[in-house]
């Protein structure tokens, strides 16, 4: 069985978008994402971000934007699989860590896909799965049922921050729990 740890993590957020979060309980999944941004900040997590043909469905929402700051790269997509557009597998491999931590939109598309082709190139998938969300519950479940079925690890960010942290002691410990509070 195996856990997070800060040293192996990357953080993959899937096009959590303006005009996909607001068909979406929309307070919720950007808390939880910025959240999860948040402190992958404070741990030195690497952050990449996709985005869904902005120029129709809007950029980053600005409370995720604004937490993963202006170094983050952000790749722009057409392809619902986030690997398939230029540079972002060689962007994900240049880290040299083998966990892809992933969230975002839509669960049953793009997140589901992208977990796919992850598990293909041989990361090990962590998916969020109360960051992540469909327009549909029904989708959403079988989405996630099918990530696990592929091999991704379903988890939530607690357990994910948690797994991060490693111990009450950790130095960041009272900071990214102030988040979840």
């Amino acid at each position: 069985m195996n856990v997070l740890n800060p040293e192996e993590s990357v953080l993959l957020i899937i096009d959590v978008q303006e005009k996909l979060v607001n068909a979406l309980d929309k307070d919720i999944i950007v808390k939880r994402v910025s959240n999860l941004v948040k402190s992958a900040k404070v741990l030195d997590i690497p952050i990449v971000v996709t985005e869904q043909y902005p120029k129709g469905l809007g950029k980053t929402v600005d409370a995720v934007s604004s937490s993963c700051g202006e170094n983050t790269p952000v790749f722009e997509k057409t392809s619902f699989n986030a690997l398939a557009e230029e540079g972002v597998v060689e962007k994900l491999k240049s880290y040299n860590r083998k966990q892809i931590v992933i969230c975002g939109i839509e669960t049953h598309i793009c997140v589901h896909q992208t977990a796919a082709a992850l598990l293909r190139e041989g990361f090990e998938v962590y998916v969020v799965k109360d960051a992540c969300a469909s327009r549909s519950k029904y989708e959403f479940k079988q989405g996630i049922e099918l990530m696990q079925a592929n091999g991704a690890k379903i988890t939530c960010v607690e357990i994910v921050l948690f797994e991060w942290l490693k111990s009450a002691k950790h130095p960041n410990f009272k900071e990214i729990q102030a988040l979840i509070k």
